[in-house]
């Protein structure tokens, strides 16, 4: 896939109800969780976009913006969606985006690029990480040409990223592992100690 037709999309507007506080900003082995993702991706793309609501640290760069959810608690669609308006506000080429989470700190430039050299873009306009029977949804790849249908639904009520998928056709590319999960999330306090028992284990 040609990386420049590609806009990197980090999904940081989330409330971390159940972690407590804004987990983008917590340290996991020294650096912010955010910082982990961004440290990973920001070499493989021209610009990298972070959808956040309110103020965060991160990693500077002159590849890196911010953009605001184009309307609040929409979930991850609308994240999506902002970012495509981005494109369009800012009269970007950009043909897809790329979306990553905040808070998983094993994910490598390594996955990311089995998954683009899985991708048959002629097969889907939507395509999702899926590894041991688990759809990652956050981790996608999404055509901008989805973006009317995606505000007609949102605006309509739709909120669950699976469902939407379905209904204009994902496909999914399967990525595999040995060692420590790539796609490993960080929800809760629990699961931060256990991110810090699997490096110390490893």
């Amino acid at each position: 896939m040609d990386h420049n037709n590609i806009l990197a999309v980090v999904l940081a507007g989330g409330k971390s109800q159940r972690f407590g506080q804004d987990k983008s900003q917590v340290k996991f082995q020294g650096k912010m969780l955010i910082d982990h993702i961004l440290s990973e991706i920001i070499d493989q793309f021209n610009e990298t976009l972070i959808v956040t609501n309110k103020p965060i640290n991160f990693m500077k760069s002159e590849k890196i913006f911010t953009t605001k959810d184009f309307k609040e608690n929409l979930g991850p669609l609308g994240g999506v969606l902002s970012a495509m308006k981005w494109i369009q506000e800012n009269n970007k080429k950009y043909n897809w985006i790329s979306t990553f989470p905040t808070d998983t700190p094993f994910f490598t430039k390594k996955e990311l690029k089995i998954f683009y050299e899985k991708i048959n873009i002629n097969n889907s306009k939507l395509f999702f990480v899926k590894s041991q029977k688990t759809i990652h949804n956050i981790f996608g790849l999404w055509s901008i040409d989805l973006i009317n249908k995606l505000e007609a639904d949102l605006l309509a009520g739709e909120r669950k990223v699976e469902v939407w998928a379905n209904s204009v056709g994902v496909s999914t590319i399967e990525i595999e592992y040995k060692s420590i999960d790539p796609f490993f999330n960080i929800n809760t306090k629990e699961d931060l100690n256990d991110a810090l028992r699997i490096v110390k284990n490893d």
